[in-house]
């Protein structure tokens, strides 16, 4: 009989396991695919942690593991759907610039560092977390707005999303988690509207919603740490 406490490792396991397979995907020349099964580890990512918390199976080695798989699903696997972008961006005597896109996985890394010693991190984030990250490179290669295809075609729109995108895992800032002590509209109001938002979003932009509603993550998370600060004051 498997132990209740090896089910949510085996969850975190398809996560590293669905990353793995997104860069052999990657590695034979289809972001597309590359960028799904991006989603399919976030799904993975989800449950693990949901399925620790139904079987109340926590563990320190599930924590670890949890880092280590998304060191490769949403750090090294977006690091190398971004690559394959640069590269085909790039003119042939400029390819060199395309190992830029490595600083994501360097970002993902020191991110994943930082959230498993910080103390800060229990009821909120602090940086964009790995897995929006990389859900935002996913909506790249997945795009079929012709603005954005025409878009992925200039390397320097390519490099400032990979600068971006590495700069907001790392920086200190603090961001909205969603994790709900209770489920009461008082308490969560600005969490409920974001996903209302955001599903709507979704309806209408598709993929492309994606880079939208991390914007408006960031934002609403401001929004909410300026509401606090401000009832702390009163």
């Amino acid at each position: 009989m498997v132990k209740r406490s090896y089910i949510p490792n085996l969850v975190t396991l398809c996560n590293l396991l669905s990353g793995c397979a997104g860069i052999v995907a990657v590695a034979q020349g289809d972001l597309t695919v590359g960028a799904y099964f991006i989603w399919i580890a976030a799904l993975f990512d989800f449950f693990d942690g949901l399925t620790a918390r139904a079987l109340q199976a926590f563990s320190s080695i599930g924590g670890q593991l949890d880092s280590l798989a998304d060191m490769v699903s949403f750090g090294v696997l977006p690091a190398f759907i971004m690559y394959g972008l640069l590269e085909s961006a790039l003119p042939a005597n400029y390819n060199w610039l395309a190992y830029a896109a490595f600083a994501i996985a360097a970002s993902s890394a020191i991110r994943l560092a930082i959230f498993n010693v910080d103390t800060r991190q229990a009821s909120s984030f602090v940086g964009l977390p790995t897995p929006a990250s990389a859900l935002l490179i996913s909506a790249l290669p997945l795009s079929s707005k012709n603005y954005v295809v025409e878009l992925l075609n200039i390397p320097s729109f390519l490099i400032i999303i990979t600068l971006l995108d590495s700069y907001m895992m790392v920086a200190d800032v603090e961001l909205m988690a969603f994790k709900f002590k209770s489920f009461a509209w008082s308490e969560n109001k600005l969490k409920y509207i974001f996903i209302l938002i955001s599903l709507v979003l979704v309806f209408v932009l598709n993929t492309m919603a994606i880079p939208v509603i991390i914007v408006l993550y960031v934002v609403v998370s401001l929004i909410q740490k300026s509401l606090a600060k401000s009832k702390s004051k009163a």
